[in-house]
């Protein structure tokens, strides 16, 4: 690796000169959005009806908005709804129930987007980067470094344009509604901080100021920029805290998660253990099941010791998630009966855990696989 990964900075400022995606609603408050129209000469009042066309109805075409003057709704359309991302590639799985779109921004730049439908949910896994600067050697989007931030509006596209989807009826179970979204998608979400705590409030604000969904069904995750953690505790969105463990010594986590040289597995579950005290939200551990790397007995062991180290409260639940193997990589996926032993331990010693239920295998399901082969 051609950077210490111990001077990795928390925020990765963008380059000076890079084109900025145009202002979308979604990227202001009801506030700022009555303010940008009155700068553009419309009326300030129009926002919170173009609010309700965007967050309620899923709507950006200003034909479809006949309680707007129609003299006014090309302006007013412009102003506040320009177009922020085009899909040009969509690939479905598990019957029509996984769609993964991969999305060409403004700038040219890709990101992806799984749009997964449950018997009692449906969820969206969203990108928070274009890229991603925490080079782990397991992950494809790792690999093709970071490009750009993304905007608090382009994150929230991807809920509203995954909402439109589901509420076509296109997905096999009817017409329905996004009722959880995951911030683990490309990108370090904790990096692109601003943006991101910008849009988990456009996601949870009530309509029509936002989607007007449960913080509850909202999950940040992280590979464990502590000081962003314990900001992100003070926030007053009682989101769910997902942090990508992996491993549960510094040894070994260095190696697979390179900003551990910068906080170790000690300061890292601190943070998170300190997210649910405050919260009072359970936290989960994301760990990526590697074979004879991070799979083995000893470390199931080591990582219950660990956990069970803060607290007297079941303040976290360990996800493990059979890796989606990047071609030509020597990270593979573990073997069952390996997860099976490795579940058995955590939960002799009384921690929750479950193995995570793979999507969209056959589509390159891990976020950065489509991006690199476009």
């Amino acid at each position: 690796m051609s950077e210490n990964p111990a001077l990795l900075p928390l925020v990765f400022d963008e380059p000076r000169g890079r084109k900025k995606p145009p202002r979308h609603l979604a990227d202001l408050d009801e506030a700022g959005r009555k303010e940008l129209l009155v700068e553009a000469g419309l009326p300030g009042f129009r926002a919170k009806q173009l609010s309700n066309h965007y967050f309620g109805r899923l709507v950006t075409d200003p034909d479809e908005m006949t309680d707007l003057p129609a003299g006014q709704r090309d302006a007013l359309a412009n102003a506040l709804l320009p177009k922020l991302m085009d899909p040009i590639r969509v690939q479905t799985a598990d019957r029509g129930t996984t769609v993964k779109t991969l999305w060409k921004l403004f700038d040219g730049a890709l990101v992806e987007s799984v749009l997964m439908r449950y018997k009692t949910r449906a969820t969206v896994c969203v990108s928070s980067q274009a890229g991603c600067g925490m080079a782990c050697p397991f992950c494809a989007t790792g690999q093709g470094g970071l490009q750009r931030n993304m905007s608090t509006a382009e994150i929230v596209e991807q809920v509203v344009s995954a909402n439109r989807t589901i509420g076509s009826g296109e997905i096999p179970g009817g017409p329905g509604r996004i009722s959880n979204v995951v911030f683990m998608g490309m990108g370090e979400p904790l990096a692109n901080y601003k943006a991101v705590v910008g849009a988990v409030r456009r996601l949870t604000d009530p309509s029509p100021a936002g989607l007007g969904m449960s913080a509850r069904g909202v999950t940040v995750s992280t590979v464990g920029l502590v000081p962003r953690i314990n900001q992100l505790a003070e926030e007053g969105i009682p989101c769910t805290l997902a942090l990508s463990l992996h491993a549960p010594d510094d040894e070994l986590r260095n190696e697979l998660v390179p900003i551990n040289n910068r906080f170790s597995v000690a300061e890292t579950v601190e943070a998170a253990w300190n997210y649910a005290r405050v919260t009072k939200r359970r936290v989960s551990i994301e760990y990526a099941m590697m074979r004879d790397i991070n799979d083995q007995a000893h470390r199931a062991d080591l990582l219950a010791d660990v956990l069970n180290s803060y607290g007297d409260w079941a303040w976290v639940h360990v996800n493990l998630i059979p890796l989606n193997e990047v071609p030509g990589s020597k990270y593979t996926r573990s073997r069952d009966e390996d997860m099976a032993e490795f579940v058995r331990r955590l939960e002799a010693k009384g921690i929750s855990t479950t193995i995570r239920d793979t999507r969209g295998d056959e589509i390159d399901a891990a976020c950065g696989q489509l991006a690199a082969a476009e």
